[in-house]
């Protein structure tokens, strides 16, 4: 089945951003959706939102570092409509920092929420789509996992293991599933607000207000990687702002 109308679509970190974003967009194709993400009441507020414009959804809290939350998610996908057609691995945290600082409670979450999150969603979606025999994995990363930065180091590092972990799924997943992986740069969400160093932080806010693209130019980006020919496998888009090098 290609196009929109009709998919199933679960996505994490749906309650904001980028997650929104393309809720919104897959919903007016016609996706029925499958929301996920920590902020429950979020959740219902968008769920309420694109009820009242027609979408058939559903959404539960998920916290991507549980893996019973993943299998939950695609539980409720199956539960409700019966079967699921693409997983939305779009939940990831940023907390920048100099590796200086020492902050390894950060580290930690990037590693958890960034490389440990997609592996619980691969592990709750793979056996549903080798069972139905189709199904799309769909992974928001960064272009931080082509390119570092002071400050960066542990978050590259845990998108460029993303990166590979997307990349070894694709090989392994065969001619009846598709794996995609959307890069984008500076994107105009809340991302910053994890940042803990206030000059750090004043600077990425200045960077965003000069740059930054709006996260439903990366919404296009996962819809359009979607909607393809089930036979057609957008492997990656990478997708920054104009003047970001």
């Amino acid at each position: 089945m290609s196009g929109i109308e009709g998919k199933v679509v679960a996505i994490t970190g749906a309650s904001s951003g980028i997650g929104a974003a393309t809720a919104r967009l897959l919903a007016q194709g016609g996706a029925k959706l499958v929301l996920g993400a920590r902020r429950e009441q979020r959740l219902a507020d968008l769920a309420d939102e694109l009820r009242a414009k027609g979408c058939d959804i559903a959404f539960r809290a998920v916290d991507v570092r549980r893996r019973e939350d993943l299998a939950g998610l695609v539980a409720l996908a199956q539960d409700r409509f019966g079967h699921l057609d693409v997983l939305v691995g779009n939940a990831g945290t940023g907390p920048l920092s100099l590796l200086d600082k020492l902050r390894v409670d950060d580290w930690d979450a990037m590693i958890d929420v960034n490389v440990k999150g997609l592996l619980h969603g691969i592990a709750a979606a793979l056996p549903v789509f080798r069972s139905q025999g189709h199904g799309q994995f769909v992974h928001t990363l960064s272009t931080s996992a082509h390119k570092t930065v002071p400050a960066q180091a542990v978050y590259s590092a845990s998108k460029s293991a993303a990166h590979a972990l997307t990349e070894g799924l694709r090989q392994e997943a065969g001619p009846s599933i598709r794996v995609s992986m959307v890069s984008p740069g500076f994107v105009a969400t809340d991302f910053i607000e994890s940042v803990a160093d206030p000059d750090l932080r004043a600077s990425l806010n200045e960077s965003k207000e000069a740059m930054a693209i709006p996260p439903e130019a990366v919404a296009r980006s996962i819809r359009f990687a979607i909607e393809q020919p089930v036979e057609v496998d957008v492997n990656e888009i990478i997708i920054r702002p104009t003047a970001q090098v």
